[in-house]
């Protein structure tokens, strides 16, 4: 028998429903997974057992490791109402011990479906984000094809950021992916970039970002277990983590980025996955491009190794690929950075990212930037001392990001550059007025620039 939890609304519209008929909303009916016009029953739902551990948790308590497989469990089983799981996020945010984060990662794994692959080195990247531009997977993962590692990366979309991987990935090409297909990519490619939703990967983190997202949580011990539970469901066994850490990131202290990159690796090590963490620099946006299509040309512009490239970007992911590379015992220590850049220069990295863009789907239509533009002027003459990362992102997503593909803000000049008064620093980019409008009320209250 199939079922689905849903908010029951009653209309009197014959236009809408007629008498006995029952409508769904496109989400429901697909989970439902009945034609249409099949006989259903409605009854009220019983509320899941393993919410009165989620009332513990409100308390303050912590809850044992059958109490969060439990919970895990319910909320894969889409039993869980978006008030019980609102609830549930403010609760684990306010308060998680790490044998929580563990057992709630080992519970994320177990409900959903596991790749595996026949390979003893498989190698993914992430970074916990935060930092406008850092597109720096859809230049790594190239890189480890070109090189011959397993590299089947798949990614979220954005959660609080204005893109992520897979939002970037798609202006190029097809990101849904059934599984057999995957498989097949990677067996020809040996990688991927796809959105992992297709594969129900830790499923019930999924529906938990759900609810994250429009409540701008992502606290370290959700995120530990919701990137660590991702990883090994998709068959990583060998991880580098990116932690970019400054003034407006996600992390803005030292001490709190070894707090966090010790919580990675308990949990890591417990999960059976070799973790690498790299602290970055996270004072600025990297590239210039924030929003799917400014990403994604940027993207291009390093692996086209054109002169004009963002170094930044460039330099980043050649940084990160060589951590990667040196996981390959065929590569002598710390060699892995000559390879990477090796491997870019002479366009191997960019034949492999066409054959993975042709491989996926290439996308038919070219995207382009919005079409409505609106330039932010410096208000007076001096040089760009910091910029707010976390600003430029609000600016770019109130512009319509990652919804929007060709919404986002295009930087003109990065910190440590010399403006005069009234130069364009940054140009916001959408395609309707309405968001052009948000995003320019954001920026004039307050640019992200700071000027000395």
């Amino acid at each position: 028998m199939r079922e689905i939890l849903a908010t029951l609304a009653v209309v009197d519209d014959p236009a809408m429903l007629e008498a006995g008929e029952l409508g769904l909303g496109e989400q429901a009916f697909q989970r439902l997974g009945l034609p249409e016009g099949a006989g259903v029953e409605i009854a009220q739902a019983r509320p899941p057992a393993s919410l009165e551990s989620v009332r513990r948790k409100i308390d303050g308590e912590a809850l044992s490791d059958s109490e969060l497989a439990a919970i895990i469990e319910d909320i894969a089983a889409y039993r869980y109402s978006h008030m019980e799981l609102a609830a549930l996020v403010v609760a684990c945010a306010g308060f998680m011990t790490t044998q929580e984060t563990l057992a709630l990662t080992r519970a994320m794994v177990d409900v959903g479906n596991r790749l595996t692959w026949d390979a003893p080195l498989v190698v993914d990247k992430h970074c916990i984000g935060g930092i406008p531009g850092n597109r720096t997977s859809m230049i790594v993962v190239p890189i480890m094809a070109a090189h011959g590692l397993l590299c089947p990366k798949t990614s979220s979309r954005a959660i609080t950021s204005p893109s992520g991987t897979a939002d970037t990935m798609e202006v190029l090409a097809h990101v849904d992916i059934a599984e057999d297909r995957l498989t097949e990519i990677v067996a020809a490619e040996k990688a991927v970039l796809a959105w992992g939703g297709r594969m129900r990967l830790s499923p019930a983190d999924d529906v938990l970002i759900s609810v994250e997202r429009p409540l701008r949580i992502d606290t370290a011990e959700q995120m530990v277990a919701s990137i660590i539970s991702k990883k090994v469901a998709a068959g990583s066994t060998h991880l580098v983590l990116d932690i970019p850490v400054g003034p407006t990131a996600k992390v803005r202290s030292q001490s709190d980025a070894v707090r966090l990159r010790k919580l990675f690796e308990y949990v890591a090590r417990h999960m059976g996955l070799e973790l690498k963490v790299v602290f970055t620099d996270g004072s600025q946006p990297v590239g210039r491009g924030v929003g799917p299509v400014l990403e994604a040309r940027d993207v291009m512009a390093v692996l086209n190794n054109e002169p004009d490239a963002p170094e930044d970007l460039r330099e980043r992911a050649v940084m990160l690929a060589g951590h990667m590379l040196d996981f390959d015992p065929a590569i002598p220590g710390g060699k892995g950075y000559a390879r990477a850049l090796e491997l870019l220069a002479s366009g191997a990295a960019l034949a492999a990212m066409e054959r993975l863009i042709d491989a996926q789907g290439r996308k038919s239509e070219r995207l382009a930037p919005g079409h409505l533009k609106h330039d932010i002027k410096a208000a007076r003459a001096g040089r760009i001392t910091a910029i707010d990362c976390e600003r430029i992102a609000r600016i770019a997503r109130q512009a319509g990001a990652p919804m929007d593909k060709g919404a986002g803000v295009d930087l003109l000049v990065k910190a440590g550059a010399e403006v005069r008064s009234g130069e364009a620093m940054y140009r916001i980019h959408a395609s309707t007025q309405t968001g052009l409008d948000f995003a320019c009320d954001l920026a004039n209250e307050d640019t992200g620039y700071r000027i000395a």
